[in-house]
C-alpha cells in the first residue's frame, strides 16, 4: 500500500474551523486525520499540504519513519503549526493501517485496557455572563450525566486581576459548585492568563470549592514559573495543550511542575508521539487527560489512545456541536451519560464525507474574537462571523 494523493478540508462549525485531511492509497483505501488549530487554520492547512506533497509514494505503515522524516525535514521543530500538520498526517496513517488490517487503531497501540472512558464537559457555558447563568447551564449538563465539567471563570483577565474581578471569579465558581453539588468534579481553566502571584492568590481563593484541577494557571512558555505555582498551591496543576512533542513534555515533567498533562492529539504529534508522551508521564506518576477542543476526528484519535494507556485520567469533550457534524464526519465517538464507549470499527472508525465538508467553508474562528476579548464566551455557536476570501476547502 502506497500513498497516492491527499485532500484537505476546512470546515466551519459555527465558531471554529476544523482542518481535516484525507489520504488516498493506490489500493483504494482512504485515511483521515485532523490538525485543527484555532486562529491558525490557514497556516496549518498549508503546512499539511506541503508535507503531504513530500510523502506521496510512501508506505503509511511506516508511521515511525514518516514521523521522524516530517519532523526532521521541517527543520524548525517544536513548532505548533508544523506539529499540528504532522499530527493530522500521523492520525491518517494509523487510520489506514487499521483499515488495511481490519482492526481498530487501539488494537495496534497495545490493546485497550478499558471499554468506556470518563469524559468532562466543556463548551456548556456559551452565552453565559452571570454566575446565575453559569450555574443553570452547569446543572443542565450534570443532568445529562456528566460527573465533571470545565470552564474559565476569569473573564478577560491578562496577567493581573483587580479586587472586583477576583471576587467575580470566586462568585462564579461558588455558584457552579452550589448548582452541581459536592460530588461533581469542577475543573478550573485559566488559559494561561495570570502571572504566578495572581495564579497563586486565585488558587487560594478557589481551594474551598474543591477543584479537580487548575489548568494553565500561567502562560505556557516558562516552566519554572509554573513550578513556582505548583509548589505554592493545593490544587492539582494541569497543562500541556499548547506543547508539542516529547521534548517539551520532558522539560515540563523534569521540573515537577505538573500533576496532569493534557497533550492534544491534533497538536502534539499525533498518536505516534502522544503515546510516547504518555509513557514519559507514567514514569513520573503523572496522569494524562488529553486536551480536545477540536473536531470529531481528533476526538476519535484521542479515544483510541485513551483506551490503551495505563495513566489515562479523563477525556475532554465539547458538548456543543454543530447539528450537521455527523453528515461531515460519520462514526465519531460521542459522550453519553458522561462516558464515551471505545469504538471497535477498523481504523479510527470514522469517515469524512467530502461533499458535506465543502458545504461549510472556512470562516475566522470565533468571528475574530480571542480568549482575551471581552465576554468572549458570550457568543453562541451558530453566530456567523465574516467569511474569508478563500472560501472553501482545498483539494489536491
Amino acid at each position: 500500500m502506497r500513498l497516492s494523493g491527499f485532500k484537505t478540508f476546512m470546515v466551519h462549525d459555527g465558531y471554529r474551523t476544523f482542518v481535516f485531511l484525507k489520504l488516498y492509497t493506490d489500493d483504494g483505501l482512504t485515511g483521515v486525520g485532523e490538525g485543527s488549530t484555532e486562529w491558525n487554520e490557514l497556516a496549518v492547512e498549508a503546512s499539511i499540504r506541503q508535507m503531504c506533497g513530500r510523502i506521496v509514494g510512501a508506505d503509511p505503515f511506516h508511521t515511525e519513519a514518516l514521523w521522524e522524516q516530517l519532523y526532521r525535514d521541517s527543520y524548525w521543530r517544536n513548532d505548533l503549526i508544523i506539529n499540528s500538520a504532522i499530527s493530522a498526517i500521523d492520525q491518517a496513517c494509523w487510520d489506514l493501517k487499521g483499515k488495511k488490517l481490519g482492526v481498530p487503531v487501539h488494537a495496534l497501540l497495545g490493546g485497550k485496557r478499558r471499554d468506556r472512558l470518563r469524559a468532562y464537559a466543556n463548551a456548556w457555558y456559551w452565552g453565559c455572563t452571570t454566575p446565575e447563568e453559569f450555574a443553570e447551564a452547569a446543572a443542565k449538563v450534570v443532568a445529562e450525566g456528566f460527573t465533571a465539567l470545565k470552564w474559565d471563570p476569569f473573564g478577560d483577565a491578562d496577567m493581573t486581576m483587580s479586587g472586583p474581578a477576583m471576587r467575580a471569579a470566586v462568585a462564579n465558581v461558588a455558584a457552579v459548585r452550589a448548582a452541581v453539588g459536592p460530588d461533581v468534579d469542577i475543573c478550573i481553566e485559566v488559559h494561561g492568563r495570570l502571572s504566578p502571584a495572581w495564579a497563586i492568590e486565585m488558587a487560594r481563593r478557589l481551594k474551598p470549592f474543591d477543584p479537580f484541577f487548575y489548568e494553565e494557571p500561567v502562560p505556557v512558555e516558562n516552566f519554572d514559573a509554573l513550578a513556582k505555582v505548583a509548589r505554592a498551591i493545593e490544587i492539582p496543576v494541569a497543562t500541556g495543550e499548547r506543547l508539542s512533542t516529547k521534548f517539551l513534555f520532558r522539560e515540563l515533567l523534569a521540573r515537577e511542575a505538573v500533576d496532569i498533562i493534557q497533550p492534544d492529539l491534533c497538536h502534539a504529534g499525533g498518536l505516534t508521539e502522544v503515546k510516547k508522551i504518555a509513557a514519559l508521564a507514567e514514569a513520573s506518576y503523572v496522569q494524562v487527560a488529553p486536551h480536545n477542543a477540536t473536531g470529531p476526528i481528533g476526538t476519535a484519535a484521542a479515544v483510541h489512545l485513551d483506551a490503551c494507556i495505563p495513566n489515562f485520567l479523563i477525556q475532554e469533550y465539547f458538548v456543543t456541536q454543530a447539528p450537521w457534524i455527523d453528515e461531515v464526519v460519520s462514526g465519531a465517538p460521542r459522550a453519553v451519560g458522561g462516558e464515551i464507549v471505545v469504538p471497535d470499527r477498523p481504523g479510527l472508525g470514522v469517515e469524512l464525507n467530502e461533499a458535506a465538508a465543502l458545504a461549510h467553508p472556512f470562516k475566522e474562528s470565533w468571528g475574530g474574537k480571542t480568549l482575551f476579548s471581552k465576554d468572549w464566551h458570550a457568543s453562541l455557536p451558530g453566530d456567523e462571523p465574516p467569511s474569508h476570501p478563500r472560501g472553501r476547502g482545498a483539494g489536491s
